[in-house]
């Protein structure tokens, strides 16, 4: 089973750690080109191609997936390729190119919050579970058959990156069971998506991590977790200067601040400003 890799960050990697475990190193490692990075902006490679240099697997950083591109990976000739958090939307024609066409992880239970941020979804509409879902790719956004789907608690206090990780775990065996099946002939049942059902989530940005005066207690408390990692939750105070919540708690129904990091200085407890 020749598979192509498909993704960026360090997400990837579990998964990437599984396949190789169980067999499946893939056979080409498609991923984002370096970037500067950091305060002195030095160029720096995307988790997963570190991964794919330290197991000597080819690696692919195309700026965009085009017609050079797609003869690169037609010359591999792939049975299967993987698409885990890429973070590019991916042509119909490179779908398809493998003879198993592509799989793809999703973090949540589609048609539900199909998009660029399930998990962060999940916990912003109080959700009390999600799920991981793996499908087969089409052109549409995250609308193919669904080939395997498991439903996940939310922890009350859980934030996105520890939600992502505990799907993540589930996502691993889930996928290597499929292109096992893939590999030994085995059909795949897949049951179509519902469109009708279907509810979205767009790309973060910057500015949604703030604290507004008409948020509720819950709202603040589903933004703190939602936004933990990036871009973390902040408020102005009356001199308009960013006040960014570093840590914080939900008791009895009330949202309540700890630590915080003024801006232009360093963590201090929030009763402290």
């Amino acid at each position: 089973m020749k598979i192509a890799f498909f993704g960026t960050p360090d997400i990837t990697l579990p998964i990437l750690d599984t396949l190789r475990d169980e067999g499946y190193l893939p056979a080409v490692i498609v991923t984002a080109p370096d970037r500067p990075q950091g305060r002195h902006m030095e160029m720096t490679a995307p988790p997963a191609k570190v991964w794919a240099l330290a197991h000597n697997i080819p690696v692919i950083q195309p700026e965009k997936l085009d017609d050079v591109f797609l003869t690169q990976l037609k010359e591999i000739q792939p049975d299967l390729s993987i698409v885990v958090a890429y973070g590019k939307i991916i042509p119909d024609v490179v779908i398809n190119a493998p003879t198993f066409g592509t799989l793809n992880i999703h973090y949540s239970l589609l048609p539900k919050y199909r998009g660029a941020s399930p998990v962060e979804a999940a916990i912003l509409h109080g959700e009390t579970e999600t799920g991981v879902t793996i499908q087969q790719m089409v052109f549409k956004l995250d609308a193919g058959p669904i080939l395997a789907q498991k439903t996940i608690a939310i922890g009350e206090t859980e934030t996105a990156p520890v939600l992502l990780e505990k799907l993540n775990t589930a996502a691993a065996p889930m996928l290597v069971e499929i292109v096992k099946q893939f590999a030994n002939g085995v059909p795949v049942p897949a049951v179509l998506q519902d469109d009708s059902l279907s509810t979205s989530c767009t790309r973060i940005k910057k500015e949604d991590g703030e604290l507004l005066p008409t948020d509720t207690n819950e709202i603040k408390w589903y933004k703190y977790r939602a936004y933990f990692d990036w871009p973390g939750t902040f408020f102005f105070d009356a001199e308009n200067k960013r006040i960014k919540i570093t840590k914080a708690e939900f008791t009895e129904g009330k949202f309540c601040i700890l630590k915080v990091i003024p801006e232009g200085k360093k963590e201090t407890d929030f009763k402290n400003l």
